[in-house]
């Protein structure tokens, strides 16, 4: 593999902030210790330059400590190349030529799943003074701020953890009360009743639970897995896909994708717009009765824009079309209501990430992923249950229903009482809710899947090999069933018409279904797919041509506004200069890992990563052969990063439907004396976002 190297190198005087010689060794409160020891060799009298050793790098945290630690197994990332330089493990190669695994233990398409939903959920990160209570960073900010995105991101992971899992369990449970799976079912069933009536229900599902937890290969046995799209939930049996296809298994539709956990993402985001558009229709009044009988007949509807792309404005028009005046003289509640659910955008926003929070913990709890441990937040999860198991083998439900009765009085009438508990609390120990969040008790050094990717992040840059990115697609997965579509279903029985006569005859396990009616789930059925030749000639829409010439007008201002910009830009306008470059007009140049295309104030340039100079920086400069840099600085000294787009989100929507060019964002850099750099057009903005927050020992916090 080839190796990079910058031009800037930092001088250590300037940078190195070494503790003391005879400095005490600090433990943090995650636990991590703070390395301050330093050989040095004293200065002699002739002026012979200092040999110093570089200090052993801090690890704060159980990120870093795990970042750094000797892996049982090692992918491509974690093995010593016995280099200087940073090590190109193939960042502008073909995913196939990219050695597999980069990290032990998990394979590359999961890796870079991570990163790629990382880099949807990370914008904006600021430093911690103080190591976090739970031992990992990268927790979300009590002060996070709002956006819109951010709230879509944060509703897209709603969905690809708790709703898909919810419908998945949901198919299971209709899949066990089919019947289709008879011996299973009737071990279950077995188990229930005989359960029953020893009276001891609660302890066989607590230690159900137990076992489920504590003992992985279980899960599968007593619940052996299916395509969610393939099952259908009201049946249990299988059905077609909704895409038509079993392309993916994690997916509700099945539909194809060419990496990993690409289909979901995008039904995640179709779930997001699908569910905006409905909200916008009910607030624009769409409905039946509002459109005339033939709309086909009217040049004019065809024409005219959708309402469902409108906001407010769209209430407006039709408050005015029924006679309405939708002012703020006649409607006096539209500023207050207005103002009171924008400002309860943040909670709701936070409340919905807490959520997806808890659930990726818990699945990681349940499922660790190296180099986080194996068995003992299994261990622990199960052994909160213990106590459960053990009082109900001993308590009888008389004795459970008195006192269920009585927690539901005491928190119905003692309302005084339980304030004044609170007050003393707030009082006493002022942060005792946080100390008893789940990620700082139960779930405690449990990752979130941000948290385990900074960390398998901070492996690469530990080891002088970053991770490469994800793999662009930029060609669309063909229509196909995936190769393994189908295959290990055997457990999944069929119920024939005439099976209610003698079931136990006619549906067995080594039966299964049929391979030609699994054939036909799978793939795409070739024969419902109309010809060109049969397919009926499109009607002619007279809108198209109106709404190309309002295209191609705005094509027209688009390019005077960026012609526009570079004079500005060349008069000195700040605001111009920041505009240049981000519409992008060619393919994307390749960067990375150590040189990636930016501007800075405008001007085309470079930015490097010198991770071979004493102290890590970042510098920029306007040519490769430019070894005195414009700007640097520490990595160390780095105390903010912040995403930044390359237009405002209004002319992002309008340059990107005009043009069809891609738009480079930028990013916003702060050192700890808040001084601040923003670059602009970069290439793989999101790449050098992530080697920026892990290659450093900065504690993180998600803004």
């Amino acid at each position: 593999m080839a190796t990079h190297s910058s031009p800037a190198e930092i001088p250590y005087s300037e940078y190195s902030r070494a503790p003391p010689l005879d400095a005490d060794p600090l433990v943090n409160q995650g636990g991590a210790r703070l390395a301050t020891e330093q050989t040095t060799t004293r200065l002699p009298l002739d002026d012979t330059p200092e040999s110093v050793e570089a200090h052993e790098e801090e690890q704060p945290t159980e990120s870093h400590v795990l970042a750094n630690a000797e892996p049982e197994e090692k992918g491509a990332a974690q093995i010593d190349h016995g280099e200087t330089e940073v090590k190109d493990l193939g960042w502008n190669e073909h995913p196939k030529d990219v050695p597999n695994p980069l990290v032990g233990g998990l394979p590359n398409a999961e890796l870079w799943t991570l990163i790629r939903r990382f880099n949807k959920q990370m914008y904006h990160v600021k430093a911690l003074p103080e190591p976090p209570l739970g031992g990992l960073d990268l927790n979300i900010a009590d002060e996070e701020e709002f956006s819109p995105d951010k709230l879509r991101s944060n509703v897209e992971r709603l969905y690809m953890t708790v709703i898909v899992g919810v419908v998945g369990f949901g198919k299971h449970i209709a899949r066990l009360r089919s019947w289709r799976e008879r011996n299973r079912t009737l071990v279950f069933l077995t188990v229930y009743f005989i359960a029953w009536a020893l009276d001891i229900l609660v302890p066989t599902v607590t230690s159900l639970l137990m076992v489920l937890i504590v003992y992985p290969p279980s899960r599968s046995y007593s619940f052996p897995p299916a395509p969610i799209a393939l099952i259908d939930s009201k049946t249990g049996g299988i059905q077609k896909p909704p895409a038509g296809v079993l392309g993916s298994d994690d997916s509700l539709t099945g539909a194809p994708e060419k990496h990993q956990g690409e289909a979901v993402e995008q039904e995640a985001s179709n779930f997001v717009s699908s569910f905006t558009s409905i909200a916008l229709s009910s607030a624009a009044g769409k409905h039946p009765a509002g459109d005339p009988q033939d709309e086909s007949e009217s040049k004019l509807e065809s024409a005219s824009p959708d309402p469902t792309n409108i906001a407010m404005t769209a209430v407006d028009a039709k408050e005015r079309s029924a006679g309405g005046q939708p002012n703020a003289v006649h409607d006096k509640t539209k500023e207050p209501m207005s103002a009171a659910m924008w400002s309860k955008t943040r909670p709701i926003m936070h409340g919905v990430a807490d959520v997806a929070d808890g659930w990726e913990r818990f699945a990681n709890a349940l499922s660790p992923t190296s180099p986080f441990a194996q068995n003992r937040p299994r261990i622990i999860l199960a052994s909160c249950l213990a106590p459960l198991f053990l009082i109900s083998l001993f308590t009888s439900s008389y004795a459970f229903m008195k006192v269920n009765g009585f927690l539901v009085g005491f928190g119905f009438f003692g309302d005084p009482l339980i304030w004044r508990g609170l007050s003393y609390l707030n009082r006493e120990f002022p942060h005792w809710q946080e100390l008893l969040e789940l990620r700082n008790t139960l779930l405690k050094g449990v990752p979130t899947n941000a948290q385990l990717t900074i960390t398998l992040l901070r492996i690469g840059e530990s080891n002088k090999a970053p991770l490469p990115p994800p793999p662009s697609s930029d060609i669309p997965p063909p229509n196909a069933a995936h190769a393994t579509a189908g295959q290990d279903l055997e457990h999944l029985g069929k119920w024939p018409s005439f099976c209610m006569i003698m079931p136990s005859r006619y549906l067995t396990n080594s039966e299964g279904v049929p391979d030609d009616e699994m054939a036909d789930a799978v793939h795409p059925d070739d024969t419902a797919v109309t010809t060109g030749a049969e397919a009926p000639a499109p009607k002619k829409k007279h809108g198209r041509r109106i709404l190309a010439f309002m295209k191609s007008t705005t094509k027209g201002g688009v390019e005077t506004m960026l012609g526009t910009d570079r004079l500005k830009a060349a008069a000195g306008a700040e605001h111009a200069k920041n505009r240049l470059g981000v519409v992008r007009t060619g393919p994307t140049p390749e960067s990375g890992p150590v040189d990636f295309h930016a501007r800075y104030k405008g001007k085309r340039g470079h930015l490097y990563i010198t991770t071979t100079a004493t102290s890590p920086a970042i510098s920029w400069t306007t040519a490769k052969e430019d070894i005195d840099p414009i700007f640097s600085i520490a990595i160390a000294d780095i105390k903010e990063i912040k995403k930044v787009g390359g237009l405002g989100w209004k002319t992002k929507l309008v340059v990107g439907w005009a043009t069809n060019r891609e738009i480079a964002d930028g990013i916003l850099i702060v050192d700890r004396d808040g001084n601040s750099k923003q670059l602009t057009a970069i290439a793989l903005r999101d790449e050098l976002f992530n080697r920026l927050v892990a290659i450093g020992s900065q504690m993180w916090e998600s803004w």
